[in-house]
């Protein structure tokens, strides 16, 4: 139930802290750091890859190369926000056929197949889902207050 909770918590907190931000903010990279756009389609990955693993299966080459245009900016709010959505909606349909009795099986994470278990990417994907919503505030605030 907490991955439940903290989707639902990156539902709302989207919402309300991206409305009236455009297009051109959206995609605006500050200092050093990401776009909200790169958070929020990796945000939409990150589910999705960490999803795959949690099934026990690989990534897809569409997976991959998804992966590989993060950084583009060729999207504006309501459609990166369908895409999370999208991405959400699919992992808690994975989360609803876990079988509680598989928490500690042992999986295979990333290209360097690092092992961790179903209860450590339930962990993971809720934090990391956190992390990059909780950059996406952040960046939403300092772009309110930016000319």
């Amino acid at each position: 139930m907490p991955v439940f909770f903290s989707f639902a918590q990156v539902r709302e907190d989207l919402a309300k802290h991206l409305a009236g931000l455009t297009v051109e903010q959206i995609w605006r990279c500050t200092g050093s750091g990401s776009s909200i756009g790169f958070h929020l389609k990796h945000m939409a990955g990150s589910v999705d890859r960490l999803s795959t693993y949690l099934s026990g299966a690989p990534l897809s080459e569409t997976q991959l190369e998804s992966l590989r245009h993060e950084h583009d900016a060729d999207q504006d709010v309501p459609r990166l926000l369908e895409e999370v959505s999208r991405a959400l909606d699919a992992s808690q349909a994975v989360l609803c056929r876990l079988d509680p009795a598989t928490m500690f099986e042992p999986r295979m994470v990333g290209r360097r197949r690092l092992p961790t278990t179903v209860l450590g990417l339930l962990v993971h994907l809720a934090e990391h889902t956190q992390r990059h919503l909780g950059q996406v505030i952040t960046l939403a605030q300092i772009l309110r207050q930016s000319p």
